[in-house]
């Protein structure tokens, strides 16, 4: 765990900072605060709001990402009228800018959950957990041990748990918790699953072959010679499976691969040795159907003994008809569900139109709104451990913000390709090392704390799935403002982490990680303290978040406290790497914030029906959303070669 302060800074309110308190020192350029950080005389420091409002819960490359393009479909005239008279009263003081708030722990998950690089004490007991928050007891617990119990007062939520010792012995929980801060639990018994050959991974080809497919670019000018070369995407598609299995063969040969295609139809080739599978009609609306028909496809055999018929399929392929894209993808997850770590690599052109899923205009007969589909195939994605990856040719609007959905809750890849590039995404989406799954984050504070954004509690549940090297998350707290005055009398507060995952052997783990961190009663710090990386990180995750949720005013308010933090932050500890970054992250932010704004806003004036709950979201472009997206998982920059703190 790392935090972006060295304090848990639990009050703020502008109207109690005494003249004592913001009195310099006039002997020296610095004063002492009264929670023993310092502060410079040469800037202008802002108060950092640590009590921001609970948000009631709806349901990285180190170069930054390029600016998308401008999506604003309406060109602003000039225009004589004068301007709008300005909101008076409480619809402007919604606009007052919200103070950044420096309580955020990241958690480099990646990292975490590689379990062959860490230097954490492993254990083979069981832990111990208070039986009201489920709190691990660690060595800071200070536990009562008396002949024939134990007696512990769980810092987190104040309840008194008592164990005795004899039920202790039998079921193999250790009556003194391992000494140290990060500790690695191993359940050795585990029987549920047997071992599992990481080779029997599977992966499934998921292709468009609809009439757009059929749309051709020049690869190659012509001259007085001889004309220019055109390629359809679909040849381009095909050339680069090709490529694709060519490879896999040499390096993977007991490998995994089906085929399935979509048009206004879905058929399943699998591994191309057996008679096809097409679903039509009917079947594409129907959810469990679908889902039965891939869990019990038969499994594949291995690419050496498949590459010849499955290329001939391949090579066989055709354009023609509409996009069963959410049929074929539920289809796909289904049969890769069989084992974990199976990876789903969608290539499509256009937008969903037929069968469930469908992206255009709504119909009367489709069973479960797009949102919601997408949503419930992505959660089953994770549940079982698939990658899903989800690649759309430039140029077309395929609505990646909700087809990209996918990708987002299962570690997979989202890109935006050409005949060009396709073949390079597909084995950089084939080659992602998943380093566990399953991955289940709970993140415990103490009673009177909470998760802004998150949870109203001071116990966080947050599902993760599949992780990949370098996945990071990260979470703001803050301490609710009734609290406040109890948590000014405490010299430290506890934090834990618990990380429960299955390895790539299928073995299952709780990693748990216990600190402590000092307490402050003055929300103003020295910004030169402050962790730039972490907080940067946090910005582009939580506004993306909010972006994609539709709460895009909530995300520009965020967005302009961060720029405010960032400046305080450069000014007094340049780094200009991590604010070339981190700058450009929330201005991309800012500016796709804006467009959306402005869209929506040119939608509700020109609509006379009632514009969508989340009209944002349908408004993304896919340019736009690929960024988002990307936002949503960014990393840090300054951390490259340097150990995970715990």
């Amino acid at each position: 765990m790392e935090f972006a302060c060295s304090h848990v800074v639990c009050n703020w309110r502008s109207e109690n900072l005494t003249e004592d308190e913001t009195t310099f020192s006039s002997q020296g350029s610095t004063s002492t605060l009264p929670c023993g950080l310092f502060r410079s005389q040469s800037v202008l420091e802002h108060p950092y709001d640590n009590r921001v409002p609970i948000v009631q819960n709806s349901i990285p490359s180190l170069v930054p990402p390029p600016v998308p393009p401008r999506n604003i479909k309406q060109k602003r005239r000039l225009s004589t009228l004068p301007p709008p008279i300005p909101p008076r009263g409480l619809e402007n003081n919604e606009e007052i800018r919200l103070k950044a708030n420096v309580n955020v722990v990241s958690l480099k998950v990646g990292s975490l959950v590689d379990i062959s690089k860490d230097t954490a004490i492993q254990s083979n007991q069981k832990p111990l957990l208070c039986e009201k928050c489920k709190a691990i007891m660690s060595s800071a617990s200070n536990p009562e041990t008396h002949q024939n119990t134990t007696m512990w007062c769980c810092e987190f939520c104040g309840k008194e748990n008592v164990f005795s010792h004899t039920v202790l012995k039998g079921v193999r929980f250790s009556m003194r918790s391992p000494l140290g801060r990060d500790i690695l639990y191993k359940d050795d018994n585990d029987d549920e699953l047997d071992y599992e050959n990481l080779d029997n991974m599977l992966i499934v080809l998921c292709v468009d072959i609809s009439g757009s497919m059929s749309v051709t670019s020049e690869i190659s000018p012509g001259n007085s010679m001889r004309s220019p070369t055109y390629v359809s995407r679909l040849q381009g598609v095909q050339e680069a499976l090709q490529l694709v299995l060519s490879s896999l063969l040499k390096t993977s040969p007991q490998r995994r691969v089906a085929l399935v295609t979509f048009n206004n139809e879905v058929t399943v080739y699998g591994d191309g040795t057996g008679v096809p599978v097409s679903l039509r009609d009917w079947a594409l609306l129907d959810y469990d159907f679908l889902k039965k028909e891939g869990e019990n496809y038969n499994t594949p055999h291995c690419i050496a003994e498949t590459i010849q018929p499955l290329t001939q399929k391949i090579k066989e392929l055709r354009e023609h008809g509409a996009t069963a894209l959410g049929p074929a993808a539920l289809i796909s997850v289904a049969m890769a569900s069989k084992f974990t770590g199976s990876k789903v690599i969608i290539c499509t052109d256009g937008r969903a139109n037929i069968g469930l899923g469908q992206l255009e205009q709504e119909a009367s007969h489709c069973l479960a709104p797009p949102p919601y589909f997408y949503n419930q195939l992505a959660g089953y994605a994770a549940e079982k451990g698939v990658i899903v990856s989800v690649m759309t040719f430039e140029g077309e609007d395929c609505r990646l913000a909700e087809v990209g959905k996918l990708a987002d809750h299962t570690g997979g890849r989202i890109n935006i390709v050409n005949i060009g590039t396709v073949a390079t995404e597909i084995q950089s989406a084939i080659a992602d090392n998943v380093l566990a799954t399953s991955v289940m984050a709970t993140l415990l504070v103490p009673d009177g704390m909470y998760f802004p954004y998150e949870e109203d509690d001071h116990r966080l549940l947050r599902e993760i799935g599949n992780v990949t090297d370098k996945a990071e998350i990260t979470f703001q707290f803050a301490v609710k403002p009734e609290k406040v005055e109890s948590f000014q009398g405490r010299d430290r507060v506890p934090f834990q982490l618990q990380l429960s995952f299955r390895t790539r052997d299928l073995q299952k783990v709780t990693r748990v990680i216990t600190q402590q961190k000092r307490v402050t009663t003055s929300s103003w710090v020295w910004a030169g303290s402050l962790n730039m990386s972490v907080l940067g990180v946090h910005c582009a995750q939580l506004c993306a978040r909010l972006t994609m949720e539709g709460k895009i005013k909530e995300a520009q308010r965020q967005l302009r406290a961060q720029q405010d933090l960032l400046k305080d932050i450069s000014e007094q500890k340049p780094s200009p790497k991590e604010e070339s970054i981190y700058g450009n992250w929330i201005s991309t932010m800012s500016l796709i914030c804006e467009d959306l704004t402005t869209v929506n806003q040119n939608s509700k004036d020109n609509e006379a029906q009632p514009s969508s709950p989340t009209p944002s979201t349908a408004s993304l472009s896919d340019e736009a959303a690929k960024i988002v997206y990307e936002m949503k998982r960014a990393k840090s920059v300054s951390e490259k070669h340097r150990e995970v703190p715990c």
